[in-house]
């Protein structure tokens, strides 16, 4: 199936961006960096960030004032791809970094895509960050650090496997760092959760060398 390639002006990301078999949306301002990057085949957006004239044309141009971010605009349309079949995920990039105030929206899109039950992951130059509650699996973590955050209120953890720190029967608190730097010691963990929503970041380095050992050795 294809994926829904969402860009968006946060801090421009460095890596190669696989444009096969996708459909790429670029939200406003993140034409300046995608457009020699990556096909592009909608701009969205009010278009108050670019500098000149985005192509392909945009179809509609929305007001700089409103109540949705142009990032909130995209992510509507990229989720109305997968609702109608045209696609099964949404990949995001350039959503970390930039202005902070930002980044906090654009993790909020990741809660937004959630609850529409559209799998949806953001991609920094850093991390892969996702939402998620029930049950899941966290994919490639091998001595990777790995953060898990209540995300709107109270998450409860039943039970996991594959990280070196326990999280059977953890409750983590809205406004406590408690799920910080777990790691990866295996290259999936399984996750049953009964309560909340996590936000999940898989760092793609172990800044923890001694636990890195440890994963690697399990």
């Amino acid at each position: 199936m294809k994926r829904v390639i969402l860009l968006l002006n946060g801090e421009p990301y460095s890596g190669e961006i696989d444009a096969e078999n996708a459909i790429v949306l670029c939200a406003d301002g993140a034409y300046d960096w995608a457009h020699k990057k990556i096909r592009i085949d909608e701009n969205i957006g009010d278009f108050d960030s670019v500098k000149g004239t985005p192509f392909p044309p945009p179809k509609t141009v929305y007001p700089s004032q409103k109540n949705q971010t142009d990032g909130e605009i995209a992510l509507e349309r990229a989720m109305g791809i997968v609702r109608r079949g045209e696609a099964d995920s949404i990949e995001i990039y350039g959503g970390g970094g930039g202005r902070e105030d930002h980044f906090l929206g654009n993790l909020n899109l990741l809660h937004a895509a959630l609850h529409e039950n559209v799998p949806c992951v953001m991609i920094t130059d850093r991390a892969e960050i996702f939402a998620a509650q029930g049950n899941f699996s966290i994919e490639n973590i091998q001595g990777k650090t790995v953060s898990l955050f209540p995300f709107g209120g109270n998450a409860h953890i039943m039970s996991s496997k594959g990280l070196f720190y326990p999280t059977d029967d953890l409750t983590l608190t809205y406004g406590s760092c408690r799920g910080v730097s777990n790691v990866g010691v295996a290259p999936r963990a399984e996750i049953q959760s009964d309560a909340g929503v996590l936000l999940v970041f898989v760092n793609k380095e172990c800044h923890e060398n001694h636990l890195c050992e440890t994963a690697e050795a399990h």
